[in-house]
């Protein structure tokens, strides 16, 4: 590669004030890592970035836990009362990293003080309470977004990019699997929050499988009905204090899906899948293609052409998605030299930025609150499919 190229890959001089967003983080653990990292690499990375995060404050519910957490990460205050970032005049954005029975009430308090929120995923822990957070920001006139950062790998994009060209041509199938194995029997979990309803609101289905399902949103289109299956296969599990406790959400569920277009498709996901640590993999069938996607592999796409290969070869091949015209790299490295899970939120978070002070819509690429609500319609009809065993019609 030349001195040129690799010198375009610095990016050009930043020209006048870069504004700054002051940032609200509720939450300080795995995703308050993953976002603090971003807002940290943001400035220098995504370079002229459209604002600059300012770490203003950083809330939990362990008073030293959270102070930990504002040194490690370089934010100005903490708090163990999110109404504090709430009502902070230097506060603009809300990003909601807490256990899901926390993405609600602070959401839609944030929304009526003005703020523009990132809320993980899943929105609520139902349609209901997703519904309520819809109106909350539609009301305040907020910019939102649910942090479906999947959406941000730069080959998921691509995918996006081939279907919108009429690359692939009429969809046909869908078909996707999430699968992990942290909390199979070997691994010894106790009764987390993630294995009771009233915290997590379901358990593969919320945390794996709503990841899948808004891929499928964003890459074929609406769904029209569902007919489902889920399975818990440990029902009790160990609490700290030598009791037992009562698994009450989903280890497992499949689904099968029609789609408004016309398309048929499957959904899998489990944490009792040995050998599987996050592989979230899915595959298109069009009328002129085939597209594959493993994350795991994540700066790759296994892609078929119908008819444009001799019939000797034919078949799926490999294609690196790493060059410089391929969604975000010009950030990155040259060709070849790979990049990470972390940086789907240093992109999606990015583009949030720019829509907050370029008034940019955040849809179709972000995934609005409207697009979060959606998604737990699904996941709500298919555990209402699971228990009446019959095909339920999607209603949003």
């Amino acid at each position: 590669m030349s001195d040129q190229s690799f010198t375009s890959m610095a990016g050009a001089a930043a020209s006048g004030d870069i504004p700054e967003v002051g940032v609200g983080m509720l939450g300080y653990a795995f995703m308050g890592k993953a976002h603090s990292n971003a807002f940290k690499t943001i400035p220098y990375m995504m370079y002229p970035p459209p604002a600059i995060p300012k770490m203003v404050s950083v809330s939990g519910r362990s008073e030293t836990a959270v102070r930990d957490a504002a040194i490690r990460y370089g934010y100005s205050k903490y708090t163990t009362d999110w109404r504090e970032q709430v009502n902070d005049p230097d506060v603009q954005l809300f990003d909601n990293g807490g256990p899901n029975d926390a993405h609600a009430e602070p959401c839609i308090a944030a929304a009526a003080a003005g703020k523009h929120i990132l809320c993980e995923k899943p929105l609520g822990r139902t349609a209901e309470e997703s519904k309520m957070m819809l109106d909350a920001v539609e009301k305040a006139g907020v910019k939102h977004m649910v942090a479906f950062n999947y959406r941000f790998v730069p080959a998921v994009r691509q995918i996006r990019n081939l279907i919108d060209s009429g690359a692939l041509g009429q969809i046909y199938h869908w078909r996707a699997v999430y699968l992990q194995e942290w909390i199979m029997p070997h691994y010894n979990t106790p009764h987390i929050w993630r294995l009771d309803k009233k915290v997590a609101g379901s358990g593969s289905l919320g945390d794996l499988g709503a990841h899948i399902i808004d891929l499928a949103h964003y890459l074929v289109g609406d769904m029209t009905s569902v007919a489902a299956m889920t399975k818990t296969f440990i029902p009790e599990r160990p609490t700290g204090d030598g009791g037992m406790a009562k698994v009450d959400v989903d280890d497992a569920f499949v689904a099968c899906v029609e789609f408004a277009n016309g398309a048929v498709g499957t959904f899998e996901a489990t944490r009792f899948a040995g050998g599987h640590k996050n592989s979230n993999c899915f595959e298109i069938n069009g009328e002129k293609g085939s597209i594959r996607f493993n994350l795991e592999r994540m700066n790759e796409l296994e892609v078929f052409w119908v008819g444009e290969q001799p019939k000797e070869t034919q078949g799926f091949h490999n294609v690196l998605i790493s060059e410089g015209y391929h969604p975000w790299w010009e950030n990155w490295w040259p060709h070849g030299h790979i990049i990470g899970w972390e940086h789907t939120f240093i992109h999606e978070i990015t583009h949030l930025l720019d829509a907050i002070v370029n008034d940019h819509p955040v849809g179709p690429h972000g995934a609005t609150f409207e697009d979060g609500y959606k998604t737990a319609v699904i996941c709500d009809a298919i555990v209402q499919s699971a228990e009446t065993k019959r095909q339920v019609d999607i209603r949003y």
